[in-house]
């Protein structure tokens, strides 16, 4: 069953000992406020440098990077959408960030990824719309994908995380506290 590779953790992603973190970014992928910022400070300069030549990401795509000071071996940048309304596809690119950064791992021999809550924060999507869209999407991925052995939802706060879980309860229940 994909759903017991999936799992919940509280707390700070650029600290997650993996192959891959995955950065809510923005479209430039120069930095910014929230996980992104955090993730940047993290890294070091030589991100930055590193996605300047990337020519920045659209929404609901994701491109890799190393991850230099980071414990992650990589970093797989996705930009998720803005929340307006949920009328204007903002679900179904929220969905896409998460297919699209697992194919880029998939495609690059990650093994074990973490994502944050992507669209939460400042981009204002409904954390607990966001939580089973995310649960979901990473549920059928790794239905497909078995080399991919585990993904982590590193929630910020104890509240994501309980949004979190919620979604994996129904999502027929997974190995998710730790």
């Amino acid at each position: 069953m994909a759903t017991d590779r999936m799992r919940i953790e509280t707390g700070d992603i650029t600290k997650l000992d993996v192959d891959a973190i995955v950065n809510a970014a923005n479209t430039s992928l120069l930095g910014g406020g929230g996980v992104d910022g955090a993730i940047h400070r993290a890294a070091g300069p030589e991100l930055l440098v590193e996605c300047r030549g990337l020519g920045g990401c659209d929404t609901g795509d994701a491109k890799l990077t190393a991850g230099y000071r980071l414990p992650a071996r990589h970093v797989i940048h996705t930009v998720g959408p803005v929340w307006k309304d949920g009328a204007h596809g903002e679900p179904e690119k929220l969905a896409a960030c998460y297919r699209r950064s697992l194919k880029v791992a998939y495609d690059n021999g990650v093994r074990t990824v973490a994502f944050p809550a992507i669209s939460t924060g400042f981009y204002r999507f409904p954390p607990e719309r966001a939580a089973v869209i995310a649960v979901e999407t990473v549920a059928a991925f790794l239905a497909e994908a078995d080399a991919i052995e585990s993904v982590v939802f590193c929630c910020f706060s104890a509240e994501s995380a309980d949004h979190h879980r919620r979604a994996f309860d129904a999502n027929a229940g997974v190995d998710r506290d730790r």
